[in-house]
């Protein structure tokens, strides 16, 4: 798959890396490329808007007010027009305004008013991008879903010698090529995905209920990655107060039946990530009016299982999703007790997590999981924001998804 015809946006930044632009957009438009350009007040200081509209064959865009152009919206048409944004480089300073969410100038606007994809490249000395705030700030930056190419080991216009040193061109072309393949291949084969999250509430009576401390935040966050991606995705979710997306498809369940029932109702999907946290009893009959505490029986309450969703999906050979991933929340043996149960439940993946940490797990914005594959082989991600963790997930999935796929093939 060739990028004919794709359109892209360059917001040229205050670098020395800034003349790699000029080779970048010369490489786009060799291989029939749209480019436009945003140049930045500290990027004029290293290239020209003339050198860069020659090569582009397009206006070099500056202001964010164009006496030329005052019906034109600019920061808005700029970023509904492009397929892909790049910002090149990306300086320390300017990966600082992105975690603030400044909107000072017309390269800022158009990223913070951007519904496309955006691909920073930085660019700066190897103590800048070492330094904690520097750090910081990409963990921001990756939460919001920016995506980074870079930065290189090399040696740097000030001499020194490390890790700071922007992309070439012709990487950034390799990743911009992958890039559209896989969004297209994506597109091309519809996947589908159904995920679960949540807690489910089992009732001993109107008013009382068997429940867990699931928000199911980090399987509605699974949802939205899964969807970005292009895979048409339905959450099914337990009880939960997160704010609903327009673009995810949601059904709301109560009891674990409800859930199962929902999930057969969505088959066949390609993917099922189950995240919820079902409740593993349930009451054998519930009363249809509030127990009084003062009956005798109140110390015996029959229980029996719930039904076993991950255990359907994995096993289920008539409809077994080609990737099934499992949520493994323990509060002691986390790897080990995970690793028996990706066996037993016969799925793809298991992601185990630690739910007995006060800060992070149950009721947070913040998760720290283990991911597990058939083989044993772990992929530990350290404490996040669970947007962050669930962007890796559902990019390890993916990839997981395109390989099984070409294997088939």
């Amino acid at each position: 798959m060739s990028l004919k015809n794709k359109k892209i946006l360059i917001v040229i930044g205050g670098g020395i890396s800034a003349y790699k632009s000029l080779d970048l957009i010369r490489l786009l438009k060799k291989n029939s490329v749209e480019v436009k350009t945003i140049l930045t007040k500290s990027g004029k200081e290293f290239v020209t808007p003339l050198s860069i509209s020659t090569l582009t064959k397009n206006k070099t865009f500056e202001d964010i007010f164009d006496k030329d152009d005052e019906a034109s919206i600019d920061h808005i048409t700029l970023s509904r027009w492009a397929d892909l944004i790049i910002v090149l480089p990306t300086t320390a300073n300017f990966m600082t305004k992105l975690t603030l969410g400044k909107a000072e100038d017309l390269a800022t606007t158009v990223l913070l008013a951007s519904n496309k994809d955006i691909l920073l490249v930085p660019a700066m000395n190897v103590r800048m991008w070492l330094h904690k705030a520097t750090q910081r700030n990409l963990k921001i930056l990756l939460d919001f879903g920016y995506n980074f190419i870079g930065p290189e080991k090399g040696e740097m216009a000030c001499g020194e010698y490390g890790e700071g040193k922007m992309s070439s061109p012709r990487q950034i072309y390799s990743y911009l090529k992958n890039y559209f393949d896989q969004k297209n291949l994506v597109k091309n084969k519809n996947f589908k995905a159904l995920v679960t999250t949540g807690p489910t509430r089992e009732y001993l009576d109107p008013v009382r209920y068997i429940s867990n401390e699931s928000s199911g935040k980090q399987g509605y966050e699974v949802a939205l990655a899964l969807n970005k991606l292009g895979i048409k995705t339905k959450l099914i979710a337990g009880p939960s107060n997160f704010i609903s997306s327009k673009d995810l498809k949601i059904k709301k369940i109560v009891s674990a039946k409800e859930m199962m029932d929902e999930v057969k109702k969505s088959l066949p999907v390609d993917i099922a990530v189950c995240a919820a946290a079902v409740s593993d009893f349930k009451p054998i009959n519930k009363s249809k009016n509030k127990i009084k505490k003062n009956i005798s029986n109140i110390n015996n309450i029959p229980l029996k299982k719930n039904p076993d969703i991950l255990d359907y999906l994995s096993k289920n050979n008539k409809s077994r999703p080609k990737i099934v991933v499992g949520f493994s929340a323990e509060t002691e043996n986390i790897i080990e007790n995970s690793k028996i149960k990706i066996k037993e439940k016969y799925c793809d993946l298991i992601i185990a997590n630690d739910v007995s940490k006060k800060d992070s797990g149950f009721n947070s914005e913040y998760n720290q999981v283990s991911i597990i594959d058939k083989k044993g082989k772990i992929k530990i991600i350290p404490k996040n924001k669970k947007s962050y963790i669930a962007n890796t997930i559902a990019r390890i999935i993916l990839d997981k998804l395109l390989m099984n796929d070409k294997n088939i093939n």
